[in-house]
């Protein structure tokens, strides 16, 4: 039987023209599955299905998810991540890798930009992002947020002073700095939070080749609550917020998160952006 099934020219040219032709007729693709971005059912002959390639180093996995979550589009990830989610899907591991839910967690990800030399070394150091879950409420509704930390100054890629330049980066990438914590911001073209089996796995910006690359990446994906999962679901969007090292700190709980947040507002050291929910 046919499918309503959505491939993009991007995941076209990576499958075949005749792999592509297969799932559209209905030969190699399920019929009912449960879409990994909002994990609720869904019917790939009864409603209109994204079809959502993600590739690593050396395995490529071919997802299923509900237009209305997201695309469909390729997306690269890490191999130990894409390795990490099929486990998952066949049921070797409970949460590949992943962490206990609570009302908030932090991860640690991949390196990022060098930061300034360490005075005592005068070597330079990587400095890696943190990430934060939780929900905050935002004009009476409760929105589903990240709190993004690095663990050092960051500084312009390129350059090895000592001014930490992470607002600065933040604000040419389209980032909005907040005085107050109030209203979701806007959202940031190109930009996405990537669920894969109900899991944080990465924040996606826009590639030189247009396709999104990961900006922020989970070494190990992170188990998000129900509810933050939930709150994602229902709004299609993620509010990202953005503050210098030492800032905000891991804070366990949504209220000492919010309470961290304001903070940060007030002293002119937070940005923030809206970011679509995309998923596996």
């Amino acid at each position: 039987m046919p499918r309503m099934l959505d491939v993009s020219d991007d995941v076209r040219a990576e499958i075949g023209d005749e792999e592509a032709d297969r799932l559209l007729a209905g030969d190699n693709s399920p019929g009912s599955y449960d879409c990994t971005s909002c994990r609720t059912p869904g019917d790939s002959a009864q409603e209109r299905t994204s079809t959502v390639l993600f590739i690593g180093d050396e395995t490529a996995v071919l997802a299923f998810a509900h237009a209305t979550c997201l695309p469909s589009q390729v997306v690269k990830v890490a191999e130990e991540q894409l390795q990490g989610a099929v486990r998952s899907i066949t049921g070797e591991s409970d949460a590949a890798g992943g962490f206990p839910a609570t009302a908030a967690q932090t991860v640690p990800a991949a390196p990022v930009a060098p930061v300034a030399p360490a005075a005592a070394e005068g070597q330079p150091q990587a400095a890696v992002l943190g990430i934060t879950s939780g929900l905050v409420l935002l004009a009476d509704e409760l929105y589903p947020a990240l709190v993004v930390e690095p663990t050092g100054p960051i500084a312009r890629p390129g350059t090895t002073g000592g001014e930490d330049q992470f607002l600065t980066l933040l604000s040419e990438q389209g980032f909005q700095p907040l005085g107050q914590v109030q209203e979701a911001p806007a959202v940031l073209p190109g930009w996405s939070v990537l669920l894969a089996v109900g899991q944080l796995h990465a924040v996606l910006q826009p590639g030189s080749g247009g396709s999104p690359v990961a900006w922020w990446q989970a070494h190990q994906p992170l188990q998000v609550t129900d509810g933050w999962r939930t709150a994602a679901s229902k709004l299609g969007k993620v509010v990202v917020f953005a503050a210098p090292v030492g800032t905000i700190g891991r804070q366990p709980r949504e209220d000492l998160l919010r309470d961290a947040l304001d903070k940060a507002a007030a002293n002119g050291l937070l940005m923030a952006a809206t970011m679509p929910l995309a998923g596996t």
